[in-house]
């Protein structure tokens, strides 16, 4: 990829932005360090990997790298044997630690990211527990060494401390004494070379045998050792130096530990960074709403006089990501199967350049893995090359003009650029003679066509216009610009050539009408009527767009007005169904009441038969009970055979074998065949129902007994 070319985009600026939402110096230098892609599959993969780390950030917020630190000059001072600090050890320990952690969530979640959950597979292949346990064990929080790092040293502060105690012990004493006392500048201990002294008034010197360390800076005290601690002293200072060598004896031993995992470390740093890099585009996708764009294949170039490189640049709403959103015009730009050439035209500061750069800048993060901002549905071929020839980048070292200047460039892209390639020019032929540049303009743009290259181009020249209206595989393309209010309107038009306003501009800003009118007589002809026309079209597509907009308010009212229509429906259906539900649920109640009573009537065998008006009655209260249970018959629910049923009045499941004549139906119920009113049947529930114990056929057995008895035939024993 072109180098210069990103630079003129200003692409470096993006991966600043993009570094910024780094957590580890190593992604921070991947990111500065970012170039756009010409491999497809690795495009897609750069793609997904920022996908899912955004999909990971919507549901997983709080998932980062935590405590990770670059381990890089860790590891090198590893390699060569030289201790690591204590500080550098927690370190490493918080680094294995945090990957260790974040590989269990990216596991879990690896059907939705298997791209980052591939990576984690890298972060460690053994749990680092036991090193990052040793290294707890030995360093505390504060970076100091513990005792518990080795028995040693244990011992070794324990004598210390002891010692420590009896010489201080020996020095109050000292100073509480007379003899002592007396010739000190105050009654304090102090150390000097890493030995305890005491403040000596210095013309007492040599009233108490000792050893001078140190005077003031008045000359007023020396800082003596007596003698008779010297002894004390030594020790206390030997118990010192073997302290500091076993704390060394156990960093070096931690450090060899981590230098026995150098390899394993680097790869988990790689990881680490591959990782947050990927959360760092997902973060900066958010921050510009952006989307991933489609990336589509180059379709077969055409063959004939039209050589269409099978290019594809759609961008819906795109946006330049470098500009403030509140200040950004989104636009439309895209080119059709049959257009590969673009000549955009329009006033000066009418957003031309940035149309440009925002083509060449969405293409380059696109190729980057990065998201774009534009809308869903954006979609671009994975391009080859991106050449850039935008603005000014006049050498006065190598005495080249602004004319000389662009040239070199597109001399030099011309040389480079192939089919599947975009090349941005800005201004054209601009900076010599309009007649020549022009030409040379128009030239360079029918080899560009001629080798079927996608190419964009900004100009004031109105040849090209002309040129766009009549040239296969080239189209016009307009930047809007308000006459009244004298500004640009930044709205890109694709089908349509820019007008230069420049008489209208002229008289709004009040340059005498006398003048005005001299300037457009001294037009030709067809420059007046290409004007007129080209502003008759404007205005009607002005109000096309006006009528559209207006239809799409008045379609998104009218679908607004349905939807809650359809709501007020779906509310009203769901009171009607808890209307009947509680109905049925009072019906169900008061036929379990008349069956309880009827089943307690039945278990009394001996009891006399009831006159046929009670039962008569009874069984009419029983029907009275059953009636709010059977369905409409315009809310009844169609049943098909093989249905799985529920029986009411049997309060049983069971199978529908065959639908009768009179709203009868045959159904198996357990291992019996029963014709039921179809009324009596529903769909069975997803949940079945406990049976309810019915009345059993049994009970008849309660009937009266006869009223005679026949002993014909019988012995009278």
């Amino acid at each position: 990829m072109n180098a210069r070319s990103l630079r003129v985009l200003e692409f470096p600026r993006i991966l600043e932005r993009l570094a910024e939402y780094c957590s580890f110096a190593l992604s921070r230098e991947r990111s500065l360090a970012l170039t756009p892609s010409t491999d497809e599959a690795e495009v897609r993969r750069r793609q997904r990997e920022t996908s899912e780390a955004r999909f990971l950030l919507e549901g997983r917020p709080e998932i980062s790298l935590g405590a990770t630190v670059d381990l890089r000059p860790h590891l090198k001072k590893a390699a060569i044997r030289l201790p690591l600090t204590p500080v550098e050890l927690l370190q490493v320990g918080d680094t294995l630690q945090a990957a260790w952690a974040l590989r269990r969530p990216l596991h879990l979640a690896r059907q939705q990211v298997p791209t980052l959950a591939e990576i984690a597979t890298h972060l460690v292949r053994a749990d680092p527990s036991a090193l990052v346990e040793a290294i707890r064990r030995s360093i505390g929080e504060r970076g100091e060494v513990l005792d518990a790092a080795s028995p040693r040293l244990a011992a070794v502060r324990r004598e210390l401390g002891e010692a420590q105690g009896q010489l201080l012990a020996r020095l109050q004493r000292m100073i509480a004494s007379p003899e002592v006392g007396a010739f000190l500048q105050e009654p304090l201990i102090t150390q000097r070379g890493g030995r305890y002294v005491l403040p000596l008034k210095a013309e007492f010197k040599g009233r108490i045998p000792a050893v001078v360390h140190d005077q003031s800076t008045s000359g007023a005290t020396l800082f003596v050792e007596p003698l008779a601690v010297l002894e004390l002293n030594n020790r206390w200072r030997e118990l010192q130096l073997e302290e500091e060598r076993e704390v060394q004896r156990v960093l070096q031993e931690l450090t060899a530990q981590v230098g026995e995992r150098h390899e394993e470390i680097a790869a988990i740093l790689e990881a680490l960074a591959r990782l947050d890099l990927a959360l760092a585009k997902a973060k900066y996708s958010r921050a510009l709403s952006g989307v991933e764009p489609i990336g589509v294949p180059f379709r077969p170039a055409s063959r004939g006089e039209l050589a269409h490189p099978g290019g594809t640049l759609r961008l819906r709403g795109a946006r330049h990501p470098l500009l403030p959103p509140e200040r950004t015009v989104p636009i439309d730009l895209y080119l059709s199967e049959e257009i590969f050439i673009l000549i955009i035209t329009g006033p000066n500061t009418g957003g031309k350049t940035v149309t440009l750069k925002t083509a060449g800048l969405l293409a380059a993060m696109a190729q980057s893995g990065l998201h774009i901002p534009a809308e869903e549905g954006s979609a671009l071929s994975i391009f080859e090359g991106i050449y850039a020839d935008i603005g000014e980048e006049q050498s006065i070292e190598q005495n080249l003009s602004t004319f000389s200047s662009h040239l070199t460039q597109i001399v030099d892209l011309l040389g480079r650029a192939g089919k599947r390639c975009l090349v941005l020019l800005d201004e054209l032929g601009a900076g010599t003679d309009p007649l020549e540049g022009s030409a040379l303009a128009r030239a360079i743009l029918e080899h560009l066509r001629q080798r079927g290259i996608t190419t964009l181009v900004a100009t004031h020249y109105t040849e090209l216009k002309a040129y766009a209206q009549i040239t296969p595989g080239v189209e016009n393309a307009s930047l809007e610009f308000d006459v009244e209010t004298l500004s640009p309107t930044y709205q890109l038009t694709i089908g349509l050539p820019g007008r230069s306003n420049a008489l209208s501009i002229a008289s709004r800003l009040g340059l005498d009408a006398a003048i005005v009118q001299r300037a457009g007589e001294l037009l030709t002809p067809q420059d007046r009527q290409a004007e007129t026309y080209l502003e008759e079209i404007q205005k009607a597509r002005q109000q096309a767009l006006q009528a559209r907009r207006q239809a799409e308010s008045a379609l998104a009212q009218a679908r607004a007005i349905q939807r809650e229509a359809e709501e007020r429906l779906r509310e009203l259906e769901r009171s009607r169904a808890e209307i009947l539900n509680e109905s049925r649920r009072s019906a169900r109640e008061e036929l379990m009441r008349v069956r309880a009573e009827l089943r307690q009537l039945m278990q009394e065998p001996r009891r006399e038969v009831r006159s046929r008006a009670e039962i008569e009655a009874s069984l009419a209260q029983l029907e009275s009970a059953l009636a709010p249970l059977r369905p409409s018959a315009e809310g009844a629910v169609e049943l098909s055979v093989g249905d799985p049923v529920w029986v009411r009045g049997l309060e049983r499941g069971g199978e529908l074998l065959a639908l009768l004549d009179d709203r009868k139906a045959e159904v198996q119920v357990g291992g019996y065949r029963v014709v039921l009113d179809r009324d009596d049947l529903e769909p069975a529930p997803a949940t079945p129902r406990a049976p309810v114990e019915g009345i059993s056929f049994h009970s008849a057995s309660a009937s009266r007994p006869p009223d005679e008895l026949h002993v014909r035939g019988e012995r009278a024993e």
